[in-house]
């Protein structure tokens, strides 16, 4: 069975020798017919693409003339050498001729008969070009995917429901994902935006995949070969995906183990320490601010930082993650101290973040705050852990926690018995003179009495009055709230020496 090729369908097609449209929009051609010049064609054609090898005349009349003559032998399209630039577009137009361009008119003729023969004949083309791609020694699926997309001539794509994973070529509309079928084989679907032929993938580790073949332009032939082109391929695709699975298992568990040895280490790692953390791209040098993401739920910890880790990008900074436990670590790294506003939307960033994980995974995530150096990025992943724990009850904020400063509140509180305790406290207090920290820590032992304050320190009550006021507003804090006023008089236990400062 045959199937009519378009002009639209022949630009879309890969590999037709360079071919341009130059007048003219409308025609279906069933033949091809291939001369070198206007005179060696037939008297007679219904129909069919003319196409010469030969460039046309030197002068516009008389390339209007050969335009009359080839529609007066029954031709609706006619393709010449480049150059093709003096056509009359109004003569094409009137004559309902279309009129092409090729850089290579063989290479044009090939393909339209690919394009207009039987559709195993393309089909089996096809196959053989994904012959090489199983030939190809590629890196990773993405590199795959690419030979692939190179070798067939069309955008490819593997997807699930909610998302495309790994794309190449030009982006799938978003149209044209939603009207994929998941629950067939094999599918072939149209829209305004395009076509695609898709076929489930088979993966033992994830379901609800599909390997997408699409263009913005696929004749009936093209889509039917496409078809059987992705059931071919998907086996390969379905092998390497498995196999970039078991590659990202064994780096994960490589990272999660390289990042534990720097946190036994406090942050200052060994030689050997160092090394493994030079060869894998993390800096300890810089400024750095850690998130902690776990489950409060069953959830998987590979699938949930691979999750991650494609999103990452979306943050314009280095950014690092790995699993650890039942959850995943990370950090973003700065070479310099970051703005506070820039601080504040990569923050913002994380919390996306942690928000569209949540459609998949049901997790808290907590985010430390900026340190600098290897000791550093140890207390932030470290404020980050704590604060992760502390989101888990947290429903109020989304399951979402932040360790500035009302963080710092909340986690001393919570976690006095852990190691991020003291430096935590020295953070939240640390706006404060000597003065004004004896005040604070005197003003909480009296149970915040002004006078038993003023009493303990000599000086006269407005002098705490002031001072009181002074020292709320640096800390950014209510005292009369108790939760914050027992995490800050622990905090001053934990910071003020036993004889205190002087006041």
């Amino acid at each position: 069975m045959s199937t009519a090729l378009s002009p639209a369908g022949l630009l879309a097609a890969p590999r037709t020798g360079g071919v341009r449209l130059v007048a003219g929009q409308h025609a279906e051609w069933r033949d091809v017919v291939v001369e070198t010049a206007e005179a060696d064609l037939p008297d007679r054609a219904d129909g069919a693409l003319a196409v010469l090898t030969s460039p046309g005349p030197p002068t516009p009349w008389q390339t209007d003339a050969l335009l009359r003559r080839v529609r007066d032998r029954g031709f609706t399209g006619l393709a010449l050498p480049e150059p093709a630039r003096e056509v009359s577009r109004d003569l094409a137009e009137r004559l309902g001729l279309v009129v092409l361009a090729a850089e290579r008119p063989t290479q044009l003729a090939r393909a339209c008969w690919e394009l207009l023969a039987q559709r195993d004949a393309l089909t089996l083309t096809l196959v053989r070009r994904v012959a090489q791609t199983i030939e190809y020694h590629a890196e990773d699926l993405r590199d795959l995917l690419r030979d692939l997309a190179a070798n067939l001539g069309h955008a490819v794509a593997l997807v699930d429901r909610d998302e495309v994973l790994v794309e190449v070529g030009h982006p799938l509309p978003p149209r044209l994902h939603a009207a994929v079928d998941f629950a067939g084989w094999a599918h072939t679907v149209r829209t305004d935006d395009g076509a695609a032929a898709s076929v489930r993938v088979d993966s033992p580790t994830r379901g609800g995949l599909r390997l997408v073949l699409h263009d913005r332009v696929l004749t009936d032939a093209q889509l039917a070969a496409l078809t059987t082109v992705a059931e071919v391929a998907m086996p390969m695709v379905a092998a390497r995906l498995l196999i970039d699975e078991v590659v990202a298992l064994s780096d994960v568990s490589r990272s999660s183990g390289l990042l534990g040895d720097f946190l036994e280490q406090r942050g200052v790692p060994d030689a050997e320490v160092a090394r493994r953390m030079r060869e894998r791209g993390w800096r300890t040098i810089g400024y750095h601010v850690g998130f902690r993401m776990v489950a409060r739920h069953r959830a998987e910890p590979v699938d949930l930082a691979q999750h991650v880790s494609r999103r990452l990008g979306a943050i314009p900074v280095d950014s690092h993650v790995t699993t650890r436990g039942r959850g995943v670590t990370g950090w973003l790294s700065y070479t310099e101290v970051p703005s506070a506003a820039t601080l504040a939307d990569h923050i913002a960033l994380l919390r996306r973040l942690h928000t569209d994980a949540q459609s998949q995974y049901s997790i808290a995530t907590g985010v430390g705050t900026l340190r600098e150096g290897g000791p550093g990025l140890s207390a932030t992943l470290g404020e980050a852990a704590d604060a992760a724990r502390l989101a888990t009850t947290r429903a109020s904020t989304g399951w979402f926690l932040h360790i500035d400063r009302l963080g710092l509140e909340q986690l001393l509180l919570a976690w006095t018995g852990n190691d991020t305790f003291a430096p935590a406290a020295r953070s939240l207090l640390e706006p404060l003179s000597p003065s004004d920290l004896r005040t604070l820590s005197a003003y909480l032992d009296h149970e915040s009495q002004v006078a038993g304050t003023a009493t303990a320190l000599g000086v006269h009550r407005n002098t705490v009055t002031t001072r009181m006021q002074r020292i709320q507003e640096e800390l950014g804090v209510d005292l009369t709230d108790p939760d914050a006023r027992l995490a800050v008089h622990l905090a001053c236990r934990t910071v003020v020496p036993p004889d205190g400062p002087d006041a």
